[in-house]
């Protein structure tokens, strides 16, 4: 008997800690802040896969903080890829780049930029970082984290201002030392 219920309680143990493994692959942890996997989706016209990630009570129509990893299978060269964004950032008028850094010897690239938006009549600006690097098997991964700072006046302005040029190489140190999560391939959006 008491081997029966040695057994019964290894299997329990067992079936506890996969499930704690599975619930932690929807759940990221990225500068103290923990986010969880809403929207995976398939990005049909790259040939991808998308994953993002937000606070548990934000989705992907409002947000404050959240971690996109998105997976560009025909895409091989991270360091081209990140040369052509950073064009397009400096391209529109809404954008300011920040920094833009490369690694050539490790075929890596990161770029800082904000971006100025509107949703539901709140104005923001939102800070992007962003890292490329190679998939281990085939094609290029994005790391993306960005954070929404929303303002009604100037003096807001300038202090989202302040706060980013205190922060920006924190963050760029910490998406580059960051490891890229593996995409989770099921169909779902919020």
């Amino acid at each position: 008997m008491l081997k029966v219920t040695l057994i019964a309680f290894c299997l329990l143990f067992l079936s506890l800690f996969l499930f704690s493994q599975t619930a932690k692959a929807e759940e990221i942890h990225f500068d103290k802040d923990v986010f969880v996997l809403k929207k995976m989706t398939p990005a049909i016209d790259r040939n991808g896969y998308d994953n993002e990630y937000f606070f548990k009570n934000e989705d992907s129509n409002y947000w404050t903080k959240m971690v996109g990893i998105y997976y560009y299978p025909d895409e091989n060269s991270p360091l081209k890829f990140a040369e052509k964004k950073d064009k397009e950032i400096e391209s529109k008028d809404t954008n300011v780049l920040l920094k833009f850094i490369e690694n050539k010897k490790e075929d890596k690239a990161a770029i800082s930029f904000l971006q100025n938006g509107s949703i539901n009549g709140k104005n923001y600006f939102e800070y992007n970082i962003l890292k490329y690097e190679k998939h281990p098997d085939e094609g290029m991964m994005e790391l993306r984290y960005a954070i929404r700072y929303f303002f009604k006046n100037d003096s807001e302005i300038m202090q989202i201002g302040n706060k980013v040029k205190e922060e920006n190489d924190k963050f760029l140190q910490l998406i580059v030392s960051s490891p890229i999560p593996p995409i989770v391939k099921q169909d779902m959006q919020n």
